[in-house]
């Protein structure tokens, strides 16, 4: 059953990933996993990293690895500002196991509270979420 379609769009700091009509987007905030439709709440929500889905229809899916950003929902439209919106295909599992492994190096060293603690344990916890990516799995990394 085909759904209203509205705009997303999703940008990073390279400039514009995604612009077109979709259905649905379904994606991760802060708070929790997150489906949007057309006509929905106005919305301003802080993003987690995990796999972005834009629902051009239910057979079309565009997913891409998003990293840490926002998410607005406004006039009918949804914008996704983000760090990085990559597709999985092109995530490298030995290259995202290293900086996992950096991450974790970098955290156990931080002194507790610190901003180095801070980016150490977001860098990790993005790298967990493209890892799952890149194996293609969703539940937890080993």
């Amino acid at each position: 059953m085909a759904r209203t379609t509205f705009t997303a769009e999703v940008l990073t700091p390279e400039g514009e990933v995604f612009n077109d009509e979709v259905e649905m987007v379904s994606t991760r905030t802060t708070v929790g996993s997150i489906g949007i439709l057309a006509n929905h709440q106005p919305l301003l929500g802080m993003l987690e990293p995990t796999e972005l889905r834009l629902y051009r229809s239910e057979n079309d899916v565009v997913a891409l690895a998003q990293g840490e950003g926002y998410v607005q929902v406004a006039d009918g439209r949804v914008l996704i500002l983000v760090e990085e919106a990559i597709e999985p295909s092109s995530l490298d599992v030995s290259t995202l196991r290293e900086k996992l492994q950096t991450a974790e190096r970098e955290l156990e060293q931080a002194d507790e509270n610190s901003e180095a603690a801070r980016i150490a344990a977001r860098d990790k916890r993005r790298t967990e979420a493209f890892l799952r990516l890149a194996e293609g799995g969703s539940g937890p990394s080993h």
